[in-house]
């Protein structure tokens, strides 16, 4: 498998060079450890999807997600898998869908911090068209419910995930906000 940076220059010579922006985010205890047990197998960043479908953005809720509360559907990308692969495996096992990734739109660094705990991790965000599928979770494991949004409730979000006391719900609406910019552009 290539690596990550050829990875990249492949990628952004297909879709594009995206914004690039760093930020950093306080984790809870429990954040961190489920963050630190996700990068076990070498990951260090994902792969987050904006992806539209009859005029609508596809958003997912995660099992413990209060009712109502949504985000963009997102995975972590496998150090042996390309990211056009880890996109179109995300996007189905996350919402059903097969999809056609269109533009490689932003890339945030963020730091995830806990106490005196520093984590870096990486997010890539596409635009994506819908192919083909029915909206509904395929791991339902990760995913309880799968929704057409429009980019106006899809930003309404942001005060719920703010609320929910979660540094990393807070770095998913940072990431949305700063998606929607990039799209509105």
């Amino acid at each position: 498998m290539r690596s990550l940076k050829d990875q990249i220059k492949q990628i952004e010579k297909k879709f594009g060079k995206p914004k690039e922006l760093k930020t950093s985010f306080q984790m809870n205890q429990k954040e961190c450890e489920n963050l630190l047990n996700s990068m076990k197998d070498g990951r260090s960043s994902d792969i987050t999807l904006i992806i539209f479908k009859d005029r609508k953005v596809v958003v997912i809720a995660k099992p413990w997600y209060k009712k109502g509360l949504y985000r963009l559907p997102s995975g972590g990308w496998k150090p042996d898998e390309s990211f056009e692969d880890c996109a179109k495996r995300e996007a189905y096992e996350e919402t059903g869908l097969k999809i056609e990734l269109l533009k490689y739109i932003l890339r945030i660094v963020v730091t995830f911090t806990y106490k005196d705990k520093k984590t870096s991790w990486t997010s890539h965000i596409f635009t994506a068209k819908y192919i083909s599928g029915e909206l509904r979770p395929i791991d339902k494991n990760e995913i309880k419910e799968v929704r057409l949004l429009t980019i106006e409730k899809l930003l309404s979000l942001k005060e719920k995930l703010l609320k929910q006391n979660s540094g990393g719900l807070a770095y998913r609406a940072f990431l949305t906000e700063e998606a929607i910019k990039q799209i509105k552009m």
